[in-house]
């Protein structure tokens, strides 16, 4: 790292506007693309803008959109002034969006259009203003002057590394909001540190597909290539094949940032049903030599579709298929795996392209140390702790909770059981606690889930778990009360009744995916018959269950 690199994204912005002003920032794959002089000038009149409306350093505003070219400007605007941005996840229901609005006391929000029905009839004691991000265009509050493209900043902002730059939501569907706390220096810190895995040049071409709402892509999909020169394109629309596989032949990105669950589809439902087409490739597939020349084979094919260009393809945000990582080796294609939690801003260790082994994430990053709490003397598993510039500074309004995963001495816990190879390689297990990692990468609590079936009639209690990629919901409820309801229901369980419960189960979870996020929808409700073992405390022993 230069010593004399300021950790904030509008000094660091600032220089890269300063040293690549004619290079491509960003746009829609197939639209006008901006360039870094257009990008600095863009979001100089958003602060301008936020300024009318009397946005203070410190103040929250907040980003509800889909990502897109206006939401880096509105960000970049947002924490250049000494704002603090809180990005939304577009896939938060209405009730989620409000938690986030109302714990953060955003005094502004900026929605896409295709989104305001999620604030529709929204308002807060602290929610003064809303703005299309689309456009800018004012559509409550005050409406001044509205924003003008040729203004400038009226005054100058001083921001510094230990400010905090954004507040990012994991949850929130119980009203328990948990916003992790991101200073500049840790953001900061991660995107020019990462260059030590993988270095980011101005002839760069980043294909953004994942939400920049989450942190992953906020801070290596977004503040990485700008601080560097490169140039990041935008789907209009949701990256399925049909729109994805045009935009990689136009815009031939030589990097993309993705979770598992986007190699782990052309996998299974591309590479695999062409091998098992033929009942000769089919055995020689399962047989180490074939496999490996079948895999290359194929590889140098995806590597085309992918635009033929790709210097890196980085997957993180949940584990990978380990069957898939095999594929990926065998063919030689440009992967690496990064490890790191919404906590972290996010990478913590990760591999070199040309560096991966099966199942690990890798060393460290560079400037940051991992250790394994307490390992089992037989294992070496334990709970993984790290400390580093990019460690987050809490939960926001949550000291209680903050001082459960931060230690006095600067340790963040993870929660993750992992262990350390002769390398320093480190490989994770899985969850100490009961957070459940989805196959897109999100974060997903069970027990606010839990929270939504307790209220539903009959439940006692339940427990949600995740079983081969299903979130599997367990209920016991009270089974009088049901016999009442469907006066056929027999103690000894007839056919009748166990259709019965059946249609109640069902019922059961059409109601919970009504009320939840897109990634927290349960795929099986099962019945318990049985009360759920507990502590002496009266918590379910989760542990037995997963």
């Amino acid at each position: 790292m230069d010593n004399n690199q300021v950790l904030t994204i509008p000094f660091l912005a600032g220089e890269s506007f300063r040293r690549h002003g004619e290079n491509r920032a960003m746009g829609f794959v197939g639209e006008e693309v901006i360039n870094y002089s257009q990008l600095k000038n863009r979001t100089e009149s958003v602060i301008r803008l936020l300024e009318e409306y009397s946005v203070q350093p410190g103040d929250r505003v907040a980003i509800l959109s889909g990502s897109m070219p206006n939401w880096g400007v509105t960000y970049l605007a947002i924490t250049s002034m000494g704002a603090v941005a809180v990005p939304i996840l577009p896939d938060f229901s209405a009730g989620e969006v409000a938690n986030v609005l109302t714990h953060s006391g955003a005094r502004l929000l900026f929605v896409s259009a295709a989104l305001t029905s999620r604030v529709a009839g929204f308002s807060s004691a602290t929610l003064e203003t809303v703005i299309i991000a689309d456009d800018f265009a004012v559509v409550s509050g005050y409406r001044g002057k509205g924003y003008n493209p040729e203004l400038k900043p009226l005054r100058d902002y001083r921001v510094s590394e230990e400010d905090l730059a954004v507040i990012i939501y994991t949850s929130g569907t119980t009203g328990k909001s948990k916003g992790v706390m991101l200073t500049h220096r840790n953001l900061c810190f991660t995107a020019t540190q990462v260059l030590t895995l993988q270095k980011v040049v101005d002839t760069d071409v980043f294909l953004s597909i994942l939400p920049l709402s989450h942190t992953y892509e906020q801070t290596l999909g977004l503040i990485l290539p700008l601080f560097n020169g490169a140039a990041i394109y935008y789907l209009r629309k949701a990256p399925t094949p049909s729109v994805l596989l045009p935009a990689l032949e136009e815009v031939r990105p030589t990097t993309m940032l993705t979770v598992p669950l986007i190699m782990e589809k052309i996998y299974f439902n591309k590479i695999v049903p062409t091998f098992e087409k033929n009942k000769v490739v089919s055995f020689l597939y399962h047989k180490t030599p074939a496999r490996k020349l079948l895999n290359k084979i194929a590889g140098k094919k995806i590597y085309k579709t992918f635009g033929g260009s790709l210097r890196f393809f980085g997957i993180g945000g949940a584990k990978l298929n380990p069957t898939v990582e095999q594929f990926l080796l065998d063919a030689g294609f440009p992967y690496a795996i990064g490890y790191g939690l919404t906590e972290t801003s996010p990478l913590l260790a990760g591999t070199k392209v040309g560096y991966c082994k099966l199942g690990s994430t890798g060393p460290a990053m560079e400037g940051v140390t991992l250790k394994v709490h307490n390992p089992d003397p037989v294992t070496g598993e334990g709970e993984v702790w790290a400390k580093g510039d990019n460690v987050m500074k809490g939960y926001y309004k949550e000291p209680a909770m903050s001082a459960e995963v931060l230690t006095p001495d600067g340790w963040f816990r993870t929660g993750d059981l992992g262990h350390l190879d002769d390398d320093n390689y480190l490989s994770i297990r899985g969850r100490l606690k009961n957070m459940i990692v989805g196959s897109s990468g999100e974060n997903i609590y069970p027990e606010e889930i839990e929270s939504v079936i307790n209220d539903f009639g009959h439940v006692i209690e339940s427990l949600v778990v995740q079983q081969k990629g299903k979130l599997v919901a367990m209920v016991h409820v009270n089974i009088e009360e049901l016999q009442a309801r469907y006066q056929q229901m027999k103690k000894d369980f007839t056919d009748q009744a166990e259709m019965m419960i059946d249609e109640y189960l069902e019922e059961l979870r059409r109601y919970v995916n009504s009320k939840v996020s897109k990634y927290s929808q349960l795929q099986v409700v099962v019945y318990q018959s049985e009360p759920f073992q507990k502590t002496a405390t009266l918590k379910i022993k989760r542990f037995l269950y997963y």
